[in-house]
């Protein structure tokens, strides 16, 4: 750490300011600037000369080490820890560092900044140029004379109201992984089976998050978006599928978390709370009737989806398909996509006996010749969930096309058919600060 604290801060120190001349600034630095509301991955974002120079930097204290034979292993990847680390604490734009810290430790304002000491840099540009000690703007006088005025209004700062909550949950345990704290790559992919790498090389880091979650008892914010004049956030529940789905007490607790996070949205002032994944499952809440029953005074209005996701599942059937399959336990998007197609006059085959008598209630009477029972496998669009078995599966005929209305994928089987994804829409262009992807892709 003195070696970072000597030649690597002050070179960099230097290296920055010098960055920052007009004939530098404009050919390579300004990239990096143009993030004015910096995100974790802006601090890696740079020009190839640029990243060169820092990797160059950085490893001036692990040589060193190295060929004086004072390093370890645990060194090398505690730096590069220490590096990655800082390099996003300054960039998140959310400031976290607790006042107590620098008043029980008053030496550590020299040696450790802050995310809001660095987002003056990005707001100011001409001042505050240290890496993580701001130890050499207090030497050279570039320190910005607001730093600890913003400091401690950062800390202050009430959080925002959001117009519209969106309630999830994480998943499997390596949906941590998904966050804005995460992998963008991994993020940008569906999340589908483990990755080899994913499951044993991060294998002590996924266990420590999730001891982490299971103390955190409320939900917390992991995205903003704006949406013409709407404010929307997402917000996630730190307890997985397996505490809901397998765990009697787990589930009392967890109910209690929603019902929680239903209320502070209310404080809030947001209008409109949207239950995703198992928070609206019909075995657990009826769709979230349970919440509004238990709390018949709340002026935020519940929406659990289920409309609009029978709207894609219905869009995604070809046109000019009379025949269709519903191979899954009856739910509400199931009931509507049935009850549509039948007034469209598509032949729905239904399996069960109960699920068929079900249905036919729901349908008009001018309708119901159209819901028939049959347990045949000849249809070539079946409507499936995500509980649809390999054996079910192998009854599929060539080419059928398997479209999920289910919160979660079926697992893939059969190369000769066809898979949709589970019910999704493409964002318009006027939804901003959408995750993961665009921060990944060129």
């Amino acid at each position: 750490m003195l070696l970072h604290a000597g030649p690597v801060e002050f070179f960099y120190y230097w290296l920055h300011r010098a960055l920052h001349h007009h004939y530098l600034y404009s050919r390579y630095h300004s990239h990096h600037h143009s993030s004015i509301v910096t995100e974790p991955i802006t601090s890696v974002i740079h020009p190839f000369a640029e990243m060169i120079s820092y990797f160059i930097l950085f490893f001036i204290p692990m040589i060193t080490v190295a060929l004086t034979g004072t390093g370890s292993i645990v060194s090398f990847f505690g730096y590069i820890t220490y590096i990655d680390l800082m390099n996003n604490l300054g960039h998140c734009n959310f400031e976290l560092i607790p006042r107590k810290l620098f008043t029980i430790f008053p030496l550590l304002m020299y040696i450790m900044y802050t995310p809001s000491y660095h987002s003056l840099h990005h707001t100011q540009f001409r001042t505050n140029y240290s890496l993580f000690m701001p130890f050499y703007d207090y030497v050279y006088g570039t320190m910005d004379k607001s730093t600890n005025t913003v400091y401690e209004a950062s800390l202050k700062r009430e959080g925002e109201s959001p117009d519209v909550v969106h309630l999830t949950h994480l998943t499997t345990s390596e949906s941590i992984y998904h966050l804005r704290l995460g992998f963008a790559s991994w993020a940008s992919k569906p999340q589908t089976a483990s990755q080899w790498y994913m499951k044993y090389l991060m294998l002590p880091v996924t266990w420590w998050s999730m001891m982490v979650t299971w103390f955190h008892s409320r939900a917390f914010v992991t995205e903003r978006n704006t949406f013409e004049n709407l404010k929307l956030q997402t917000w996630a529940i730190p307890r997985y599928n397996i505490h809901v789905l397998h765990f009697t007490q787990a589930k009392r607790v967890y109910y209690g978390m929603i019902e929680e996070a239903i209320a502070e949205a209310e404080r809030k002032g947001a209008m409109v709370l949207t239950l995703g994944l198992l928070n609206q499952g019909e075995e657990m809440n009826r769709n979230g009737e349970l919440f509004i029953r238990r709390n018949p005074k709340l002026k935020v209005k519940l929406v659990d989806g289920s409309s609009l996701a029978a709207a894609v599942v219905l869009n995604s059937i070809p046109e000019g398909k009379d025949q269709v399959a519903i191979k899954a336990n009856s739910s509400k998007v199931s009931n509507f996509v049935a009850v549509a197609l039948c007034q469209r006059g598509v032949q729905v085959s239904i399996s069960g006996e109960s699920d068929f008598r079900r249905l036919r209630e729901l349908c008009a009477p001018e309708t119901r010749n159209n819901l028939i029972l049959s347990k045949s496998c000849s249809q070539k669009i079946w409507l499936v969930g995500d509980k649809l078995q390999e054996t079910e599966q192998v009854k599929a005929s060539k080419g059928t096309l398997f479209i999920p209305f289910s919160l979660f994928p079926p697992k893939k089987f059969r190369k000769d058919c066809f898979y949709c994804n589970t019910p999704a829409m493409s964002a318009p262009r006027n939804f901003e600060n959408l995750d993961s992807c665009e921060n990944w892709l060129p």
